[in-house]
């Protein structure tokens, strides 16, 4: 079981146009896992919009990600 990632705020404390960007990354991370034939979890998706939205910052989810039961070494 994956621990909590903290939020960092209730509301977001980008603008439009950085989510904008994390929008266009998380995108092209997704391509890629399925370019490579995987698939993304709920979990992962779920914690790539909280990224997008501002909840959490880049560390945060790679860290999230990394501790995912989902993620493989």
């Amino acid at each position: 079981m994956t621990e909590p990632v903290p939020t960092l705020s209730r509301h977001p404390a980008i603008n439009e146009t950085e989510q904008t960007r994390r929008q266009s990354e998380v995108d092209f991370a997704r391509g890629s896992v399925r370019y490579e034939g995987g698939i993304l979890s709920d979990e992962i998706e779920h914690l790539n919009a909280r990224y997008i939205a501002g909840e959490i910052d880049s560390d945060a989810l790679t860290a999230a990600i990394l501790a995912s039961h989902t993620a493989r070494s």
